[in-house]
């Protein structure tokens, strides 16, 4: 008996241990990610080329297995091809914002979204902003000739950002 005694106490403890750390759809992650390949006409408002229709279709098909709670993206065409086949997968409507203040749209993205995991689309000119905003760290301005950059900025439990930038 003294042995089945200890077995449960320690598998309580063990329980309790387990349950205090957090999880990981406890923090906020937030993915950055460019539009894809753009035409050159009309210059204000290109739409994707084929190129960048099928990098939509790889970056929704790679984002498969991540469940989003919300998807932004500018009002550009281009940007919103980008962000279409991601809300269709994910049954997301894409929220439009304005991506011309980094700082206030940083802030207003930790507050809607202290948790979970949120796509944005963007611009090469406006995205390193926003992921300095967001994780106050280093990030490298994006040169506008390169498709394909991800930023993933995950907090943990405490606030404190890491950024993982990838390319696909």
């Amino acid at each position: 008996m003294h042995i089945k005694t200890f077995f449960v106490a320690a598998c309580l403890l063990l329980l309790s241990a387990c349950s205090s750390q957090p999880v990981a759809r406890d923090s906020a992650t937030f993915i950055l990610v460019r539009h894809a390949e753009k035409a050159t006409t009309p210059p204000k408002d290109p739409p994707l080329t084929d190129a960048g229709q099928q990098r939509a279709q790889r970056l929704a098909e790679s984002l498969q297995g991540t469940r989003l709670d919300a998807i932004y993206s500018s009002a550009y065409q281009r940007t919103q091809q980008t962000a279409t086949p991601v809300a269709h997968s994910q049954r997301l409507t894409i929220i439009d914002y304005v991506p011309d203040n980094a700082t206030a749209f940083a802030t207003t993205l930790r507050a809607t979204h202290p948790r979970g995991t949120v796509l944005i689309v963007g611009h090469s000119n406006t995205l390193p902003p926003l992921a300095r905003a967001l994780c106050a760290c280093e990030v490298a301005d994006m040169d506008e000739a390169i498709y394909g950059i991800r930023y993933t900025i995950r907090f943990d439990m405490n606030g404190r950002a890491r950024l993982v930038e990838s390319r696909d």
